[in-house]
Parts: C-alpha cells; structure tokens; sequence
C-alpha cells in the first residue's frame, strides 16, 4: 500500500507541542520535548518502551496535563482538563491497552457516556447499534453490534475500539499501537481505513514498532529516547535501521538463530485434541489437532484470527472447559488439567496475549507481580519478607531487561512492554519445562524483541520446550525449529525451518 505525499513544510499546523515535560514518582517521563504535527499528514512516533511515546499521546488527548509546557490545536491554545475537552477540540485516541466494559455490548462501549437519544430522552439503542454496525462495516468486522463485549478476542476488541475513535469523527487521531493484536489480514483492513481517513483531511499520529507499517504508511517520524525527542525526519530521508538505531542509542543486530538448538526429549504430545464450541455453527473451536514439543525446541503456531491459536495454548495450559476429547502427554504422562495451577505444578507456565485483562494485578507493584506465583520463596516463618522478595525478583527484572524505577514501583506506570517482560519473569520463576507464549511481544518495541529473543533461545538451548504463537508472520519465521499452521481450528501444515516461508504459511492460513 502506498501512502499518500508528505506535506510541504508550508503546510498548516495541525498540533505544536513546545517544552511539554511530564513527572511521575521516581521518573521523568518526558524532559522538554517539542512536537509539531501538520495537518493531514500521518505522523509516526517511534521509540523503546518507557521512551515517553504513550504519556505524549496522552497529554495531547486530555488524559494527562503536562507539569510543563504548551500545547497548540489548529493555531489555538489547548489545556484539557479530561479527555472530553480534547474530544470537542478534535482528538480522539485509540488506546494500545484496552478499555471496554465487558458486560455491555459493542454498541453500548462505542457510544458509552455519549448515548444517542430518542425524542423522549431515552436511550436510542437501534440508532447506535445501525451507527456502530455501519463503522464496523468500515473496518470490514464481522462482529454484531448486539455482541457481549467481554466475549471478543482481543483483536476484535481492539476493532471495536479503533470503532469507538472513529465514531468522534476526530480531526485529529491518535493510535498507539492499533495493530498490535490484529492479523496481517486485519492490520490491512485498517491500513485501507487510515487512507480512507487521510484522504478527508485527517491528521493522524501512529505510535508503532513495526517498522515496516511505519515505512509503508507514514509522511514523517519523530524518534524518542528516554523520554527526550531525539529528531523528526521525513520518512523518505532514513531508513528502518536508521530510526531503531536513534530509538536505542546504538545499532541493533539483526535476529539470527541459525545454528541449531540441540533436540531433546518429547516433552509435549498432544493427540486428536478437539474442543467443542456449543451453540456456533462451526461446532468446535479445534478440530483433530495433533503436535509434538522437544525440549530444546522452539515450536510456533500460525494461524489468522480465530484459527484457534490461543484456545489450543489455553487447552493445552487448563484454562478451556474440560470438555475437549482427544490426549495431551507431558513427558510420556497423560494428563488433563482442570486449572492453570495444576499445569504450573506440572512445569507448564503460559503468558497470555492479553495482558490486562489476564496478566496483571494493579493492586499489587512490580515485585508483587513478579513474585506472585513463587511467594512460599519469599515467606520467612509465615511473613513476606519484602528483602527475600526484593531478591528473588532480582533475576527476572535483570534477564527479561524490566525498565522500572525500583521493585516496589506501580506496575501500572510501567509501559505496556515493561509490563510484558514482568508477566515473562513471572513464570520464568516458577523454572517451567515447557513455556507456552501467546503473542507475547505485541506491544513491544525492536530493542526489548531482540532481548526476548535472546533469553527465549537462551531458555531452549537450556532444555526448555517452547509453544510460541504470533500475529507476525516473521517473529515465528526467526524464532521457530518448526511451525504448524491452524485454519478455523483445524492444523493444516507443519513446515521445518528450511521449508517455511510467509507465502506457504499464508497459503495454509487461509486454505488457498
């Protein structure tokens, strides 16, 4: 897709921010950065995690007042007390983290605090539910107004989301990381969206580590660093190598794991695995699956949307209903886990694709976090002792490289990737043999992939057996032994390393 012509500098201004610093307990989140955005073009914001891309994006959008500095909408001075003045100036945010109400349907979270009325003054449902199905249509989601929110996967909640933006019809959008739960198929239904948007004169800025949505779709890129801007270039003026290179500091290798991981014992068998699906057409959500997992073996899943990705690692982990027939074998032993800790004591951990909802504990800090499923470590006769906790997280915070002002930090004021690594660190805790991970670097920028993928491959080299799924097709492509691929629950191929390619994995993908 090609994107449209960056704008000449005469351009009008669209956003001018000037000396915006912002502070937060024990961090500085942004040091004096300046910004200015014009209008109609699509601005990407690129930098690691903790670099102060977010807290930017959300000092523009009204969730945050900066400590210092100005802010400029369309030539006017803005100073937002709350995200609905940036809304009647024009702004609307499609937050990385999502933030619907389960209980209620996607009509009612699209229009949540903005109902539409009848004469009467009563809630109008059938204009909403017509208005939310016609912006779903936009993004080409099949998923019915009337649906129960919580019931999504999280790439089609991260739709109905992108939905809720664009119900504003904002002048300015702002999207950090809209891709990052959503499939190659998916992410290309936005990017015809985001055209569609540009073409009617909106100014968006893109927060994004995927280097080649930046170089497809963005006019110009600004880079920063430790909460500090670090420059602004015209995306035909560098390169990708370039912008991660400013991102970090330093020049970041590429991700090579040729030499071969030496391939032990069958650690996982699963066998005919089927789980139903009461009251879908479909019938199942997996159908007939069978694979096998060495220790020493990186084994990745591909699959679209819906192929049934995570419900095979959920099975696999005793999440799901025990309601699916078929086998599952840990070293030789048939078992059929009811609830996670019976996986966990079996040496099964597993880090979910949706962090929020599934990975965190906002209650607790980071060393909480960390610690939680290896506490009786931590425990001197009958207490918690913070200084044995403090150590015991010590390791995980190091290894999986956790940007945080100290353990007993908020975990909620780390980013959405430091908040990664901590879920990561957990379970490395618990010294599993098998690690199941569902997509574990969305959200996560170039520096802190390439740190994952060491410690992963670090981990295999050591004997663990890893499950890995992705919604990028090259992440399982650089880290995979072998790779089966899923269509509609059911495994369709499986490809070693030397076979394996984008094009015979999409072919599979999608039954073609």
């Amino acid at each position: 897709m090609t994107a449209a012509p960056a704008e000449p500098a005469s351009a009008e201004r669209a956003i001018l921010m000037r000396g915006i610093t912002k502070r937060f307990p024990g961090v500085v989140a942004l040091d004096d950065v300046s910004l200015e955005v014009r209008k109609g073009e699509l601005h990407a914001i690129c930098g690691e995690n903790g670099a102060g891309k977010s807290t930017l994006m959300k000092i523009l959008s009204g969730v945050y007042r900066p400590d210092a500095g100005v802010l400029e909408i369309h030539g006017r001075p803005a100073d937002f007390g709350g995200t609905r003045d940036a809304e009647r100036a024009g702004v609307a945010i499609i937050h990385q983290e999502l933030n619907l109400v389960e209980d209620l349907s996607v009509a009612a979270n699209v229009f949540l605090g903005r109902e539409r009325r009848t004469p009467l003054g009563l809630v109008d449902d059938r204009a909403m539910e017509a208005e939310t199905a016609r912006l779903l249509e936009t993004l080409e989601c099949r998923v019915g107004p009337r649906t129960r929110a919580g019931s999504l996967r999280v790439g089609d909640q991260q739709l109905v989301e992108i939905a809720k933006a664009l119900s504003l019809d904002a002048s300015i959008l702002v999207m950090d990381e809209p891709t990052s739960a959503l499939t190659e198929a998916e992410s290309a239904r936005l990017e015809r969206t985001i055209n569609r948007l540009r073409e009617r004169g909106t100014t968006i800025l893109s927060i994004s580590h995927k280097m080649e949505e930046v170089f497809r779709l963005a006019d110009r890129i600004t880079v920063l660093r430790d909460g500090r801007h670090v420059r602004t270039v015209d995306r035909a003026a560098t390169a990708p190598k370039e912008i991660t290179g400013w991102m970090v500091g330093r020049e970041i290798a590429e991700h090579s794991f040729h030499e071969p991981r030496p391939r032990g014992e069958p650690l996982l068998e699963v066998r005919h695995l089927t789980l139903p699906w009461p009251g879908h057409p479909r019938g199942y959500r997996l159908s007939d699956v069978s694979l096998d997992l060495h220790a020493g073996e990186i084994v990745g899943v591909a699959g679209l949307m819906g192929a049934g990705r995570t419900e095979l690692l959920e099975t696999i982990f005793g999440v799901s209903p025990p309601t699916w027939t078929g086998e599952i074998r840990l070293a030789g032993r048939g078992v059929r886990f009811e609830h996670p800790r019976e996986a966990c004591a079996a040496g099964v951990a597993m880090v979910t694709e949706d962090r929020k909802r599934l990975g965190l504990f906002p209650d607790l800090d980071v060393a909480g976090n960390v610690s939680l499923c290896s506490l009786r470590e931590a425990v001197t006769g009958g207490f918690l002792s913070r200084s044995r906790e403090e150590a015991l997280v010590a390791g995980p915070l190091r290894d999986t490289g956790v940007k945080t002002p100290g353990p007993h930090a908020s975990i909620m004021g780390l980013s959405g990737g430091n908040q990664q690594k901590c879920i990561i660190g957990r379970w490395l805790l618990t010294r599993p043999r098998i690690l199941l991970l569902d997509d574990p670097t969305r959200g996560i920028d170039v520096g802190a992939k390439a740190e994952l993928y060491g410690l992963i491959d670090r981990l295999c080299r050591q004997g663990m057996g890893v499950l890995l799924t992705s919604s990028e097709l090259p992440e399982l492509l650089t880290l995979s032994d072998r790779i089966v691929v899923l269509a509609e629950g059911r495994l369709t191929a499986e490809f070693p390393r030397g076979r394996a390619t984008e094009h015979r994995i999409l072919e599979a993908a999608t039954g073609s």
